[in-house]
């Protein structure tokens, strides 16, 4: 048989081709290994983004009632819920009367853990600092407020206003409880 006769050759032949089939799955593990890096660092660039501090300072009208809850959160140019910036006020069972951030962010823990603080009484103000992407800014995004006072009506989208260079520092007249509304980039 010719495959008795170049046994040897046979071998040779055997262990080039077992030294191929090593690189070549070599060069496929490093091509892997590549586009995972690659992956990784598309899904972390976005958070690499550069931010800055927006001061978000919201003043209610004198009304009766109890304090406002608010929700102050970002929309897309569609209006599509984005991003919770802050919640005030406290008990999460009446979050569902901010009814259009309520749909958007699904009234999610995650979506405003650490985010929230008391009521805003009536004729009183709220000033917050928050971190914004600066990608969020000029890019056709929008801060929205909707607001509610127990017993009395909720008002979706009480204030909104294009997030843009422009409009830091004007303040923005609401439809509901909120008087004046403004952010300074």
């Amino acid at each position: 048989m010719i495959i008795a006769s170049f046994h040897g050759f046979q071998v040779a032949v055997s262990q080039q081709v077992q030294a191929l089939a090593t690189t070549f799955n070599q060069d496929i593990l490093m091509k892997k290994i590549i586009a995972a890096t690659c992956l990784a660092g598309a899904i972390a660039l976005p958070g690499l983004a550069q931010a800055r501090e927006v001061t978000l300072t919201t003043q209610l009208k004198d009304y009766s009632g109890n304090g406002a809850y608010l929700a102050i959160y970002v929309t897309d140019a569609n209006g599509q819920y984005q991003k919770t910036l802050w919640v005030a006020g406290k008990k999460a069972k009446y979050y569902r009367h901010l009814s259009d951030w309520a749909r958007g962010s699904g009234m999610k823990p995650s979506e405003f853990d650490g985010l929230s603080g008391a009521s805003v009484g009536s004729g009183r103000s709220l000033t917050v600092s928050v971190e914004l992407a600066d990608t969020l800014i000029d890019a056709g995004y929008q801060i929205r407020i909707d607001s509610a006072v127990e017993d009395k009506r909720d008002n979706r989208a009480d204030v909104s206003v294009p997030l843009t260079s422009g409009g830091s520092g004007k303040p923005v007249s609401g439809n509901g409880y909120v008087e004046s509304f403004t952010y300074d980039l």
